[in-house]
């Protein structure tokens, strides 16, 4: 165990007798979470400012895709088939509160894609009309660590599928609370989706941006028991790509790369899409195929149209990266002082507001860098790190070196608008949220102490700020 390691756990263990005996009295305060922010010029997802008309094109593109529904055996011929096992049926399932690219919506889809098309799929305790779209990983399997995404639903039973395919979905039980996913076994954790919106400012920004706010205010971050702790144990900074050193940035525990990578594993882990990242199906059995060929999303060279070559996978990634960011809503008295009170509590020294993107191109046929992308702040409230957050959010998985209590800080861009919290949306109630980051071993906990000391306006100004974002 490092020096800080022990720092933490002795800080966390100091501190939760506090917040125990806040949390019955004036920690609970009169503040309240005001809950979605509700935007009547919402009307789309927004593209990047200053995208040039070949951008507009291949963002259009990408995002008519990632409105398309799937299904086993395309009446067009499009190879690209769903199954046999998966989550949803489309991108924009998962990702549309409150449009195409964002979170969990307030009601579930997942209830109809279980049933669609005559599929004979049981629904998942943890699948709920008003709670968050859920992916479940194994702790465990065959009493050997695990760690990977089980998909809920099969294609048995569907009408584009044979009669002979009757592979059957995993065992999900026991059954706990279905709205917060609490209670139940103790062998699946879950993950709801992460918003993609603005990612392409964040693929943009460089690895020197990131490294140099990490060792910003160090004193500081170490005097709260922050410490930013590696995914991979390569520099001892941030999170590190096995494949070539560099920062990785998507996902829960910050383990993907890029959009592409982002972007390729979604559709065959999530849709069960095999392209030309992730070739092989992850449920090989021939029956339940639909006749389509392996990899079942590639480039399509016959195209005229330009858009058209590319695959999936690549339109997706082109869309989410010149996706616009969240919009926040005006400043108002109460959000700029919340503002403020953000960062003298301590909650800026995870989630720094603002990181600038360096010189980048929006796809590989630019000789100059997007105007769109380039040199411009991604206000994303993270310093994409990932950090120890205590036993109380602890999933049990290992990603990379991302342990078990470990996950990237989450950008809050766009979290006004956001229905479900967390890595495993156990709340909807933003104060909650705060608080569940408290625990032993959590990097957090002096910061939450700091929030629950103040009072109750301060608090309400504070929520009411991270609700205008």
């Amino acid at each position: 165990m490092r020096l800080h390691d022990s720092a933490i756990h002795f800080i966390g263990a100091a501190l939760l007798v506090g917040l125990s005996a806040l949390g019955s009295t004036a920690a609970l305060a009169q503040a309240t979470d005001p809950g979605v922010r509700h935007v009547a010029a919402d009307n789309g997802p927004p593209p990047l400012a200053g995208l040039t008309a070949d951008e507009k094109a291949f963002f259009q593109d990408g995002l008519t895709r990632f409105n398309n529904v799937k299904v086993v055996v395309s009446p067009t011929g499009d190879n690209s088939g769903l199954g046999p096992r998966y989550n949803s049926n489309s991108c924009v399932s998962c990702h549309s509160q409150p449009f195409a690219g964002g979170s969990s919506p307030a009601v579930n889809p997942l209830l109809a894609v279980a049933k669609s098309d005559g599929a004979t799929n049981s629904i998942p305790w943890f699948v709920t009309p008003n709670g968050p779209i859920r992916e479940v990983r194994f702790v465990t399997s065959n009493g050997v660590p695990d760690g990977g995404v089980h998909d809920l639903f099969v294609v048995t039973g569907r009408s584009d599928v044979g009669t002979s395919c009757t592979i059957t979905q995993p065992d999900f039980g026991p059954a706990g609370n279905g709205l917060t996913g609490q209670g139940g076994s103790r062998n699946i954790v879950f993950r709801i989706p992460t918003p993609v919106l603005g990612a392409g400012l964040i693929e943009a920004i460089p690895d020197s941006a990131i490294l140099a706010n990490a060792r910003a205010e160090t004193a500081t971050k170490h005097r709260a028991g922050v410490w930013g702790h590696p995914n991979a144990h390569l520099a001892g900074t941030t999170n590190r790509s096995g494949n070539d050193g560099t920062i990785t940035r998507f996902g829960w525990k910050a383990q993907n790369k890029s959009l592409l990578l982002f972007s390729g594993e979604a559709y065959n882990v999530e849709m069960g899409i095999s392209n030309l990242l992730f070739p092989q199906e992850r449920d090989e059995t021939a029956a339940c195929q639909g006749g389509n060929l392996t990899p079942n999303d590639t480039a399509t060279f016959a195209s005229t149209v330009p858009t058209g070559v590319l695959s999936d996978m690549e339109a997706f990634a082109d869309f989410m990266r010149m996706l616009g960011p969240p919009r926040p809503a005006p400043p108002t008295a109460s959000s700029t002082h919340g503002s403020a009170l953000f960062t003298s509590v301590g909650c800026a020294l995870c989630h720094t507001p603002v990181l600038m993107t360096g010189a980048a191109i929006a796809d590989g046929d630019e000789s100059a860098p997007s105007a769109a992308l380039s040199n411009q702040p991604a206000r994303l409230f993270s310093d994409l790190l990932v950090h120890h957050m205590g036993a109380g959010l602890a999933d049990g998985i290992t990603q990379g070196a991302a342990g078990p209590d470990e996950f990237r800080t989450a950008p809050l861009w766009g979290v006004g608008q956001r229905v479900f919290f967390l890595h495993d949306g156990r709340t909807s109630n933003l104060i909650q949220a705060i608080r569940f980051h408290a625990s032993e071993g959590s990097e957090a906990n002096r910061v939450v102490q700091n929030f629950l000391e103040l009072g109750a306006q301060d608090q309400q100004d504070l929520i009411n700020f991270l609700r205008s974002l």
